[in-house]
Order: C-alpha cells, then sequence, then structure tokens
C-alpha cells in the first residue's frame, strides 16, 4: 500500500511537472505566433507603402506626360498663330498705340509691356526648339 502510495504520488508529481511543462511551451508557442503575425502585418504594412509609392510616382509621370502634351498642343497652336498670322503682334501694336494716345494708366502700359514680352519670349521659343 505505502508502495502504491508512493507511486501515486510520483505519478501526480510527474504529472504535475508535465502539465507545468506543457504550459511553458504553449506560452512560447503563442509568442512566436504573436511574433510571426506581428512581423507579416509589418511585412503588410511595408508592401502597401510599396504600392502606394509606385501608384504616386506612375501618377505623377503620368500628370507630367499630360502637362507636357498640354504645353506641346498650346505651343503649336501659338505657332500656327504667328506663322500664318501677324495678328498678335499687329493688335498690341494698335492697344500700344491707342494707350499712349489716350495717356493710359502705367500700369496699362506695363501690361502691355508685358504682353509684348511674352510675344518676343514665345517667338524665340518656337524658332529655337
Amino acid at each position: 500500500m505505502k508502495s502504491c502510495q508512493r507511486s501515486k504520488k510520483s505519478l501526480t508529481e510527474h504529472l504535475n511537472q508535465t502539465e507545468e511543462n506543457m504550459l511553458v511551451i504553449i506560452d512560447q508557442y503563442k509568442e512566436k505566433v504573436n511574433l510571426d503575425t506581428s512581423h507579416g502585418q509589418m511585412l503588410e504594412d511595408e508592401q502597401a507603402k510599396v504600392s502606394a509609392l509606385q501608384i504616386e510616382r506612375e501618377t505623377r509621370e503620368r500628370v507630367i506626360e499630360l502637362l507636357h502634351e498640354e504645353a506641346l498642343k498650346w505651343m503649336d497652336r501659338f505657332t500656327l498663330t504667328l506663322n500664318e498670322s501677324q495678328e498678335i503682334p499687329r493688335l498690341l501694336a494698335r492697344a500700344k498705340a491707342v494707350a499712349n494716345t489716350y495717356s493710359a494708366l502705367d500700369e496699362v502700359h506695363g501690361l502691355f509691356d508685358y504682353y509684348q514680352h511674352m510675344v518676343e519670349l514665345m517667338t524665340h521659343i518656337i524658332r529655337n526648339r
């Protein structure tokens, strides 16, 4: 009987120790799963950032391309206007003459000078394309 009690006590101790070891193993596994989950989430976040940056870059490139196309279209229209007609410089010269005749404000003369400068600049750009 004593021997049976000792065996029972030994088995109980062994079972308690095994249970404690299993709880430690379970806790370690939970920690590892949490680390793997957080690492996976970090990877997903980084991939999302990279994807967003790629989309932003592609969008910027497309906007630049569209702006360039629009600028070329307007440049072509201005070129056509200057090549086929001298109407813009002629109209500007008439407006300046009227402003001089009626003593326009300095701001008006400044505006006409600015327009004259822009026409000359565009003419220079078009001829040196």
